[in-house]
C-alpha cells in the first residue's frame, strides 16, 4: 500500500456538523477497504486564491492515509457527486518520501568521501 494526501475544500457556510460527516464518510471509505488513515487534519476556513463557484474562502481539510488506488478512486469518486465539496486533490507522498532518503543518502555517502580541508587538524589517532 502506498501513502496518499488528499486535501479537499468545503464550502465556507457548510454548517460544522455537515463538514463533520463529510470527513467521517471519507475516513471510513478509506477504513473499509483496508486502508490506514494517519492522519486528519481540519485546517478551518482560510482564503481562497481566486474565485470558486463564487465563494472567498473554504474549509480545508487533510486526509493522510495509506491505502490502494481503487481506494484513492472511490474517495475521489465520492468527493466529485459531493455537492459541498468545491475543489480536491489526491498526491501519492510515498514518492516524494523516497526521493527524500535517496537524497539523504546520496549526501551521506558525499560527506564520507570529502578528504579533509588543507590546515584542518588530522584527526586523532587511536592510542
Amino acid at each position: 500500500m502506498r501513502i496518499y494526501e488528499t486535501i479537499f475544500i468545503l464550502k465556507p457556510d457548510l454548517p460544522d456538523d455537515e463538514a463533520d460527516r463529510i470527513v467521517a464518510q471519507m475516513e471510513s471509505v478509506i477504513t473499509s477497504s483496508g486502508g490506514t488513515l494517519r492522519k486528519t487534519d481540519r485546517m478551518g476556513r482560510r482564503r481562497l486564491a481566486y474565485l470558486i463557484r463564487r465563494y472567498r474562502e473554504g474549509q480545508y481539510v487533510l486526509l493522510d492515509a495509506e491505502c490502494d488506488a481503487a481506494t484513492v478512486q472511490e474517495v475521489e469518486r465520492r468527493l466529485k457527486v459531493t455537492e459541498p465539496v468545491l475543489k480536491y486533490q489526491t498526491v501519492r507522498v510515498d514518492e516524494e518520501l523516497k526521493r527524500a532518503a535517496k537524497l539523504q543518502q546520496a549526501r551521506a555517502k558525499n560527506a564520507a568521501r570529502k578528504k579533509p580541508r588543507r590546515g584542518a587538524e588530522p584527526a586523532a589517532a587511536p592510542a
